[in-house]
């Protein structure tokens, strides 16, 4: 019983040491301070109002969308095919194939990052532009095999052997019987690499160039220089981003899963 009461109190300090500090972003983003104080003085959205009118940290929100996405669905396109085959196919090396793969999670990201500038910028001299959606591509992709492989493998063999028996191929099988499986899997991947892929610091810092520039190097430039409460209302925005796309996808996966 005592350990119970431990567990909970435990449990219940460790969720408000998370929750205080987006309390204090959410508060601050409100506040008539010329810096982020907490408490704050007064209660104004004109920093709200900044950001939105702010030009860099639009064009690089944008940008930052459009990369995350597109190196997303690269991903999937590339990602679950692979998943698919590590699973089901006894392919050779296929553990050191997975580590390989998953190496950009484990790696840290500093070094993720400057191995990417070295062989994209420096070595091939890519496009700015083509040089980020490699390397978010890069960095997505072991999400998809991670969270999509483990749904396969769930999955039981045998619906497609079945299908196979009834006469499909086994690309039919795979589009008709294991993609429509897997679906909660797919989806699950693509919020987690594209959220990954969006809120990335490193890849995107070294990757990016003059008049090209991610939201997170943008956020970074400017705090170095400036610490008003825009930096609160940006991130409280980013928070309401994240808690939209969760809710779009649960309600796709809920809606896929009554089909």
């Amino acid at each position: 019983m005592r350990k119970n009461i431990s567990l909970k109190i435990f449990a219940g300090l460790v969720f408000a040491f998370l929750l205080v500090p987006l309390f204090i972003i959410i508060v601050t983003s409100f506040g008539t301070n010329s810096t982020i104080q907490f408490p704050i003085q007064g209660f104004t959205l004109d920093w709200y109002s900044k950001v939105l009118n702010n030009e860099s940290f639009m064009d690089s929100f944008f940008l930052s969308l459009q990369v995350a996405f597109i190196a997303t669905l690269l991903a999937l396109v590339i990602g679950v095919p692979a998943a698919y085959s590590l699973a089901r196919h006894r392919v050779f090396g296929r553990n050191w194939i997975k580590s390989f793969f998953l190496s950009p999670t484990i790696v840290p990201g500093l070094v993720v990052g400057y191995s990417m500038y070295q062989f994209i910028v420096i070595k091939f001299q890519f496009p700015i532009i083509q040089g980020l959606l490699l390397g978010h591509f890069l960095i997505c992709v072991p999400y998809v095999i991670r969270v999509v492989g483990s749904t396969i493998e769930q999955l039981d063999f045998s619906i497609e052997e079945v299908s196979w028996t009834l006469g499909c191929t086994k690309l039919q099988t795979f589009i008709k019987v294991v993609l429509p499986n897997i679906t909660s899997g797919i989806f699950a991947s693509f919020m987690l690499a594209f959220i990954n892929s969006f809120n990335n610091i490193p890849v995107s810092q070294f990757l990016s160039g003059p008049g090209v520039t991610m939201l997170p190097t943008s956020l970074m430039n400017y705090i170095e220089y400036n610490y008003d409460p825009s930096v609160s209302a940006l991130s409280v925005i980013l928070m309401l981003g994240t808690i939209v796309l969760m809710f779009v996808i649960e309600k796709t996966l809920g809606l896929a899963s009554i089909s």
